[in-house]
């Protein structure tokens, strides 16, 4: 996911769901599950839903916390944690924890990656020598 450039959000600005959908290239059905799952809560007049600075900040935080790995419900649990008046500290000590727990999950998953690739290119050579040796005796056997 790349979001497209813009100048600094206007704090006083509203936002509707198109134009949120443009800027974080999401669709209206991404931003209605985030909504259903309480992650966003945007003001409505009738039918249309208006987001504010707020939720354009959750939202971003949102789509970078699922695209390093996070659940939602991780998610969830870290942005509920920007109402306790302790100055973030709360916030970002548990998001530096599930951060670094995800990331040294990714180490290890990469480590295994890298062994299960060691172990088929030596596999692979081994079939291949094998397919060799038996394209020989076949050919041997034609002459």
């Amino acid at each position: 996911m790349v979001r497209k450039q813009t100048a600094q959000p206007d704090r006083m600005k509203v936002y509707t769901i198109s134009d949120l959908c443009e800027e974080f290239e999401v669709t209206p059905r991404t931003l209605r599950f985030y909504e259903q799952k309480g992650l966003l809560s945007p003001a409505r007049k009738g039918w249309t839903r208006l987001f504010n600075y707020r939720d354009r900040a959750r939202l971003q935080l949102i789509l970078r916390g699922k695209r390093v790995g996070l659940s939602l419900e991780e998610i969830k649990e870290i942005l509920d944690l920007y109402q306790l008046r302790d100055g973030h500290v709360m916030q970002l000590t548990v998001a530096s924890q599930k951060l670094r727990t995800r990331l040294d999950h990714l180490k290890t998953q990469r480590q295994e990656l890298e062994d299960t690739i060691v172990d088929l290119e030596r596999t692979c050579s081994i079939v291949e020598g094998m397919l060799k040796e038996k394209e020989k005796l076949a050919s041997a056997m034609a002459s």
